[in-house]
């Protein structure tokens, strides 16, 4: 499943991040690697963006973006 897709408030892990190009580099530099737990913490009225809480700090990112992330349940 994509983070894209992934339910809220609810963790989930990061089983990697799809993609050989600027993106997806850029998704890990922000620390969703492999291993990390990432929560869902609200979506915006259309579903985009959506809002992460990725350990000590949250960010947002837009569903495309998202899409490129597969997390699996805890």
């Amino acid at each position: 499943m994509s983070l894209a897709k992934a339910p809220m408030a609810r963790p989930v892990r990061i089983v990697g991040v799809h993609g050989d190009d600027p993106m997806s580099y850029r998704l890990m530099e922000m620390g969703l690697i492999e291993g990390a737990q990432v929560e869902v913490v609200g979506r915006a009225p259309l579903g985009d963006p959506l809002h992460l809480r990725l350990g000590d700090y949250e960010l947002s990112l837009r569903s495309e973006e998202a899409s490129l992330v597969e997390v699996g349940e805890i």
